[in-house]
């Protein structure tokens, strides 16, 4: 392994272990466990699967991202997202296209997580990340819309109370997780008071014994990989970006750093994994994140026992795990939700000293999410509206003025700012060539050539000065600026 990828990939620092931390990483874990159930249940409906097949991912993932993964405290499952793009295959071609489907995605995600793909955060913008933040947030309340639509009375009442308790119960003690304390209460009053509401058990049936390893029932022929490689680069982009962002939003969370190349490289072996035990795979669960996170989770430890917690509810505890009100879930979810939205980013004063600009990207990203319900998307429209934005702001700032000698013998243009395709576009433009004298200087010290759209712009100015007999001097150009300039000009013909 070469030695720089080696350092990207070296362990995250860990926490000691004490008495007060593992009490709380192993009721954050058992909080998230039993959340994941119902959502690992609902992205199998999605994608077309048995239940068990949603489940076993939550499991694997949870289990093996904890040892691999690089951002501790973060929990990985199986995704809407990931569901939404993996369901044509289980769909058309059944379960044994769809874990290849996985295995090669997981590949894919090693590759790209080698490569440095987890680089590219760096061009995601402030902005973005609060539209993703803020989607994320609706996404969550809008996915517990169902859970309260035509059921009976009781349940609103009883999402009432699980949040009131949650609200309350910290100012008691800390020593517990509000959300753990909710879903017992609540799931004891539901049972004993015999109140018929639904409960986790109507998602579907729960596994009753562990996943088994094996390979997946396809052929393996170069059509086989053609049929496939569309869908799991997908899967690979989809699941890396959601799960980057996520780790990035738990570092500002945490106020820890993480290793985002490490934790690219764990997805893809946990995909992998998860692949061959018969799980539909996955990536970061943002609303689990926050609940273990909310917790007061900060190691790898509460990760690995979510996915552990999962499977021992399930097998050992399926009954009692299957009456626990979905109510009692919902209000889990809606406060997680609130917590989540980053309230200052719309609140009146905030908007009116904001930048239009930055408010239209944060906007753009929401409104892509919310109406495609894939983060992924979202986050690369916010990007690319954010790059447009910040592009026709630089543009404007260039400058081009022109000081003419008393004798009258030469011109000289001084042109400031940044000089790239959307801002050399109209330098053509900038040159009076019928009336400058016979020597014309351009001077570049304040300006600097980024591009090849840059060169033909110059090379278009000199061309025009030199159909009317003149003669052109550019100087003042900074090193990387006379190096592309010497490299380009001249060899850039018919651009302009």
């Amino acid at each position: 392994m070469p030695a720089v990828l080696a350092h990207r990939l070296k362990p995250t620092p860990t926490q000691p272990i004490t008495a007060k931390l593992l009490r709380t990483e192993v009721l954050a874990g058992l909080v998230v466990a039993l959340a994941l159930i119902p959502e690992a249940i609902s992205f199998s409906i999605i994608a077309g699967v048995e239940p068990q097949v949603g489940l076993f991912a939550a499991f694997t993932m949870a289990v093996t991202i904890a040892v691999v993964g690089g951002r501790p405290a973060m929990i990985s499952a199986a995704t809407g997202a990931v569901a939404l793009v993996v369901a044509p295959i289980a769909r058309e071609y059944g379960l044994g296209h769809l874990l290849a489907a996985v295995i090669l995605a997981g590949i894919f995600q090693v590759v790209l997580g080698a490569l440095g793909v987890a680089r590219l955060m760096r061009f995601v913008p402030r902005s973005v990340m609060v539209g993703f933040v803020n989607a994320l947030a609706i996404l969550i309340f809008m996915a517990q819309v169902p859970e309260v639509r035509d059921v009976p009375w009781p349940v609103y009442p009883l999402v009432a109370a699980g949040l009131t308790l949650m609200v309350l119960f910290p100012r008691v003690t800390k020593a517990v997780p509000a959300p753990l304390v909710s879903i017992v209460i609540l799931t004891v009053i539901t049972i004993a008071a015999g109140i018929a509401v639904p409960t986790v058990g109507d998602k579907g049936a729960l596994p009753s014994s562990l996943p088994t390893t094996g390979l997946p029932d396809v052929p393996l022929t170069l059509d086989t990989l053609t049929l496939l490689a569309p869908y799991s680069l997908a899967f690979a982009l989809v699941g890396l970006m959601e799960s980057l962002m996520t780790a990035k939003l738990v570092d500002d969370i945490t106020d820890t750093h993480s290793g985002k190349t490490r934790e690219s490289v764990g997805q893809g072996i946990a995909n992998i994994v998860t692949g061959f035990f018969g799980g539909m795979g996955g990536c970061a669960m943002i609303g689990q994140t926050m609940i273990n996170v909310r917790s007061g989770a900060r190691t790898r430890l509460s990760t690995f026992l979510a996915g552990a917690f999962l499977m021992v509810l399930c097998i050992g505890f399926g009954p009692v795990v299957s009456d626990i009100p979905m109510a009692a879930l919902v209000a889990v979810m809606v406060l997680v939700a609130v917590g989540t939205f980053d309230w200052h980013s719309i609140a009146p004063a905030t908007l009116k000293r904001m930048p239009l600009g930055e408010t239209t990207v944060m906007l753009v990203t929401v409104a892509v999410v919310v109406s495609t319900h894939n983060l992924a998307i979202g986050v690369v429209a916010g990007s690319i509206t954010a790059m447009v934005i910040f592009a026709r702001r630089v543009a404007h700032l260039v400058n081009v003025s022109a000081v003419t000698d008393p004798d009258g013998g030469q011109v000289v243009y001084a042109v400031t700012g940044e000089l790239f395709f959307a801002s050399s576009n109209d330098l053509v433009y900038q040159f009076d060539y019928a009336g400058d004298p016979d020597h014309v200087t351009i001077d570049l010290t304040d300006a600097h050539v980024w591009d090849a759209s840059t060169v033909a712009a110059l090379d278009a100015v000199t061309t025009k000065y030199q159909k009317r007999g003149k003669t052109v001097e550019i100087i003042g150009l900074n090193e990387h600026s006379a190096r592309m300039h010497d490299t380009l000009s001249g060899e850039l013909a018919g651009t302009h």
